[in-house]
């Protein structure tokens, strides 16, 4: 069958065959659960318990705070401790809820759906924002905010990106071929509340059991299962669409602007256990590997769990590693610590020996266009780098700056080592900020 893609994109070193055919496992959740009430993009929860309370799995610890929110479950039960500053992922404090384990498992009440097909839209829709869904290929943005589209937008295709296009991560991977049918169940769900008649699948052709049960599981549906050349980012929303439908996204717009709502696999199969089951979104698929991973895999893992105990349990040892990095290595985030928690939005945990770690300085630009033919974007990474640089920021809007991805594609390909998507994420804040204070 023929292999679809966009125009730009890399290829990198993929590095995922030492986690790739690693069934998923589960990790014990450890002792001491750190719950960010900031997971998501959007308004941070609002805490609902505090120090001294007793809570259970799945009970609801913070509640959202506004339409562009979602609510925070206990994946563990047990006592809160605390409620207070702790260390995230991005390099600051965030609010947490602190809880000891009483290793009892006590289950909050769930009640799911026993024919989602009879419900009707906002009963399913109020489910997903009730189970604190939203998007677990990174960009956490919360789920029943996208399955609300004004009704000048209306949506025909529903897209789940199956591409998993960073290197090392293979924890979508691990979802499509261990709970297919729940993936597409998960699909169907959101199609309903869309009124969306077309559904695509997007997979790599480097996961040829993925696309083998994602095949078997749609039998007697009307999805289809796109092979997708192996590039990155195809797993880009408006990467995927221009791959599988030739439409463009506009600058500045939303896939709804061409009747599209992408979603990842992994966000499906929470939709399908929030409708069916009433479980939230307590714990996730995280890939654990890198080279100074001595037990890479997949693991299941309640959300709040320090990623030192995480590491621990892959045999890791810290006091050597080079380099640790939350998500993968193009679109992650580099920790100064193993302190910051697993949250909705943790796809990878990467560890590195300092031998593969290198610096490198970077030299003046030589003008070879590289980075212009690898933006998946069609942008002029260099050109927006240097207005940054030089602190021209209303230039760096001119040429299209807000529309960076951050994909890293730039960088990965520029030979004189500058960090192209730090300086365009620069520009991209301060005009931000600019547009707030002309409100």
């Amino acid at each position: 069958m023929r292999v679809q893609t966009f125009k730009g994109g890399i290829h990198p070193n993929y590095n995922k065959s030492r986690s790739e055919k690693a069934a998923i496992e589960c990790v014990a959740a450890p002792k001491e659960i750190i719950i960010p009430l900031s997971q998501h993009i959007g308004a941070p929860a609002k805490a609902c318990v505090e120090k001294g309370d007793m809570v259970q799995k799945g009970q609801v610890i913070g509640e959202a705070g506004g339409f562009v929110s979602a609510p925070v479950h206990s994946s563990v039960s047990g006592q809160v401790t605390a409620v207070e500053p702790r260390p995230g992922a991005l390099g600051v404090d965030v609010l947490c809820v602190v809880i000891a384990n009483n290793e009892q498992n006590e289950m909050a009440p769930l009640k799911g759906l026993e024919n989602w097909k009879t419900a009707d839209k906002e009963t399913l829709k109020n489910m997903i924002s009730e189970a604190g869904i939203v998007g677990m290929g990174g960009a956490t943005f919360p789920t029943h905010v996208k399955l609300s589209p004004p009704a000048a937008k209306p949506i025909d295709t529903v897209i789940l990106n199956g591409a998993e296009c960073e290197p090392y991560l293979t924890a979508d991977h691990r979802v499509m071929v261990e709970y297919a049918e729940d993936v597409v169940e998960g699909l169907q769900i959101i199609r309903k509340i869309l009124g969306a008649q077309n559904g695509y699948i997007g997979i790599e052709v480097n996961k040829p059991d993925a696309i083998a049960a994602m095949e078997t599981a749609c039998k007697g549906t009307d999805i289809k299962v796109a092979r997708l050349e192996i590039k990155y980012p195809q797993g880009g929303e408006k990467q995927l669409i221009e791959a599988l439908l030739k439409k463009e996204v506009p600058s500045g717009g939303l896939p709804m602007d061409v009747g599209v709502v992408v979603q990842n696999v992994g966000t499906a199969k929470a939709v399908y256990d929030a409708v069916t089951k009433g479980i939230p979104l307590f714990e996730r698929v995280v890939t654990v590997t890198g080279s100074a991973v001595p037990k890479p895999g997949n693991f299941m893992i309640s959300i709040g769990t320090p990623v030192s105990v995480v590491l621990a349990h892959c045999g890791v040892d810290l006091d050597t590693a080079g380099k640790l990095i939350l998500g993968g290595p193009m679109m992650g985030f580099a920790q100064y610590s193993a302190a910051p928690p697993v949250t909705k939005g943790t796809s990878g945990i990467l560890v590195f020996d300092a031998k593969d770690v290198t610096l490198v300085p970077p030299v003046a630009c030589i003008r070879c266009g590289r980075c212009l033919h690898a933006c998946p974007m069609r942008l002029v990474p260099a050109e927006i780098a240097a207005f940054s640089e030089c602190r021209m920021y209303d230039k760096a809007e001119e040429f299209d700056a807000m529309d960076c991805m951050e994909c890293g594609s730039c960088a990965h390909e520029c030979p004189s080592q500058i960090p192209l998507v730090q300086k365009i994420r620069l520009a991209k804040q301060e005009i931000m900020a600019a547009r707030r204070k002309k409100g």
